[in-house]
């Protein structure tokens, strides 16, 4: 079998959709969340200068609502830890996953500004 036969999301948002079918996935990152949050606060109070720009890569990001939940959660660990950290930090997000894989859904579930 080919990659793309065994790796592969369901495109869209119908109810056999990734997008429909990740709660288990959301589960695991309110499990992981107070890791992340750790990870986010030594690396930042670690470091003595400010910070200017970061980089957030999710390398297997597929095309769900979990996505941007997961970029959220690690920015609000970023805006929490305010004491070590500056408010004006630039922030680089990369999604990466199968080229087949949907993106559109994601970017459609951000919110129109006016």
């Amino acid at each position: 079998m080919e990659v793309l036969q065994i790796l592969h999301m369901n495109k869209g948002n119908d109810e056999t959709s990734y997008a429909q079918n990740s709660k288990v996935q959301r589960k695991i990152l309110s499990v992981v969340k107070p890791i992340i949050d750790e990870a986010v606060q030594k690396m930042l109070c670690s470091n003595i200068a400010p910070i200017g720009s970061m980089g957030i890569a999710d390398l297997g990001c597929s095309s769900g609502p979990n996505t941007l939940l997961l970029i959220s959660e690690i920015i609000d660990a970023i805006h929490a830890t305010s004491s070590c950290s500056t408010s004006s930090t630039e922030f680089r997000v990369f999604l990466n996953d199968l080229f087949s894989n949907d993106f559109n859904t994601i970017f459609m579930s951000l919110p129109t500004t006016n």
